[in-house]
């Protein structure tokens, strides 16, 4: 196995090596392929993981998993990491994982955003949001404060400037603890804070901190309800107009085997499903009853709670984010999950918290204990303790406060494996849920002057319909089951067609808890009977497949 350390992150040539590594050491069950290009013309690798011995990834149903379209997350990309080293170790050890890789299969796309990350990772990191192609004006801006390492520690902290203007004030009991001063205050000791960074074009007197050059959200360039510039900052000219997100966009939708897709992301420790949108009273029933059990599973093995994306995880209560993955359910019905890793608040000890507004406004007990737990958590690493340098516009200031990429935007590193660490089994568990064509019964009887009639009986094994979400139905996203004969030399079809297109088949996912009487019912909407009769001077083999985008392919064969 590659020699892969989960207390660090990669930057692209380490996990470009890291990848093939695990294509060329387990041929039989990875491959590895270049979707498309970055902006800057790097390639985003895919993997595929399956037992091939089984048949090919496109004849089995998939989920789709990916990381780190935004720049600084990049502890995304760990996860799938993680991901594909469970699978490839723990085949053949593990039963479910065993059974998973044998049946269906996993597309795992490690990094869709290369070069932003290649920002976040360098040794003078820059962060930006996404893409590193310039949005929306090809320009540097001219004047103000870049968000950027000053005295080459490789850290981008706070800077603390005082001003007796300023709105911030050291807690009487915790000097290093900036907190509000109260509304009606004066004569104090205050502060004006900024990002540490450099300034353009100082005037002496005032101070704005730069637009990104780097303008582009690439979650917000996905086509379902994608929005203009002047209604969305950063979703781009037109749906799709980023190379990232467009083979993302043309790889899934030219593989419609995939049943779900997973999409990490950090921060706030929760799992989120659609709507971004709407309402839950807007969702067909179904697809909410199933969302709400697969979410309370990832809440089981996970610890993350599972929320509604638009009732639960909004930046400010009229907003909602559109052009986001959500895409694939919203156009394509697959189920689609966006996992926020690494909560530092939790990690702290803070429960009762909103997921985004905690950002904007808590307790001042909070931040004591977020100081506890960087103390005795990570070694006081995590807050920075005021110090004064020379900046070479500003004169003397203060840099300090929260290191928010090392304690924030991802987990540090000694946290990382076990942060990650329950995905595998709840990404396992939602794949083996999908449909699963699988042949029942297959025959050739005997009807004399060597006729025969030949029946094929498949059904569906998985715990969801073949269909997968009754948005899939409405969106007339996926096929009914084709079924096909191939007749041996000299034969002729006497009745039945050569080929022939059926509906769907039921699971178990929408079946009551209890056998409550008159109730329950369990007609058999999971089967599939097709007969044809053949006339076979010769006799020979008939050749018979059973197909469906999603829950896969049957071959089977009969005598006549």
């Amino acid at each position: 196995m590659p020699n892969i350390q989960f207390d660090r992150y990669y930057r692209y040539d380490d996990l470009t090596r890291l990848l093939h590594t695990y294509a060329e050491e387990n041929p039989n069950l990875v491959k590895i392929h270049s979707i498309g290009q970055s902006h800057e013309g790097r390639d985003i690798w895919l993997l595929t993981v399956t037992n091939s011995d089984t048949g090919p990834a496109e004849e089995k149903p998939a989920l789709w998993v990916d990381g780190n379209i935004h720049a600084t997350e990049v502890s995304a990309s760990a996860a799938c990491m993680y991901h594909l080293n469970t699978l490839v170790t723990q085949y053949g050890k593990d039963e479910n994982i065993t059974r998973c890789l044998d049946t269906r299969a996993f597309y795992i796309c490690p990094r869709i955003n290369p070069d932003g990350a290649e920002l976040a990772l360098a040794d003078k990191p820059k962060f930006i949001r996404s893409s590193t192609r310039p949005y929306p004006y090809d320009e540097d801006p001219i004047e103000g404060l870049s968000y950027e390492d000053v005295d080459g520690d490789g850290r981008v902290l706070s800077m603390r400037i005082a001003d007796p203007n300023g709105p911030w004030k050291p807690h009487p009991d915790e000097p290093r603890l900036l907190i509000l001063r109260e509304p009606t205050e004066t004569g104090g000791e205050y502060y004006r804070l900024l990002p540490e960074g450099f300034l353009e074009n100082y005037d002496g007197v005032t101070i704005k901190v730069k637009s990104y050059k780097e303008g582009l959200d690439l979650n917000r360039n996905f086509p379902a309800e994608w929005r203009q510039e002047k209604d969305q900052h950063g979703a781009g000219p037109y749906p799709t107009s980023e190379p990232e997100v467009r083979t993302v966009v043309d790889f899934i939708a030219s593989h419609n085997n995939i049943t779900a897709g997973i999409t990490f992301h950090t921060y706030s420790g929760v799992l989120l499903r659609p709507f971004s949108t709407r309402d839950d009273k807007e969702m067909v029933p179904e697809d909410l009853w199933t969302y709400q059990e697969i979410g309370q599973k990832g809440t089981d093995i996970t610890g993350y709670p599972n929320v509604s994306t638009y009732h639960d995880f909004r930046y400010y209560p009229k907003e909602v984010i559109t052009g986001t993955f959500d895409w694939i359910y919203e156009h394509l019905g697959m189920f689609e999950w966006t996992v926020e890793l690494w909560a530092p608040a939790r990690q702290a000890g803070i429960t009762d918290y909103d997921f985004i507004d905690w950002r904007r406004k808590h307790p001042v007990e909070d931040d004591f204990k977020m100081l506890k737990w960087d103390e005795e958590k990570l070694g006081g690493k995590g807050y920075i303790d005021w110090y004064e340098i020379d900046h070479p516009q500003l004169g003397k200031v203060e840099l300090g406060g929260w290191n928010h990429m090392y304690a924030f935007r991802n987990p540090p590193p000694d946290f990382l494996e076990s942060e990650i660490a329950p995905f595998p089994e709840w990404l396992v568990w939602q794949l083996l849920t999908s449909p699963k064509l699988e042949l029942l019964e297959t025959s050739a009887t005997p009807l004399g002057d060597n006729t025969y009639r030949i029946r094929l009986v498949v059904h569906n094994t998985g715990w969801l319909p073949t269909y997968t979400t009754k948005q899939a139905l409405e969106q007339k996203t996926v096929r009914g089951i084709v079924c096909e004969i191939d007749l041996p030399e000299g034969a002729t079809l006497e009745t039945g067609k050569q080929r022939e297109e059926f509906g769907q088949l039921e699971g178990r996912a929408y079946k009551s808890t209890a056998p409550l009487g008159m109730h329950t019912s369990d007609p058999t909407d999971d089967r599939l009977k097709v007969e044809w009769v053949v006339h076979s001077p010769k006799g020979g083999k008939v050749h018979l497949i059973a197909k469906h985008d999603r829950a896969g392919v049957v071959r089977a064969r009969a005598d006549c």
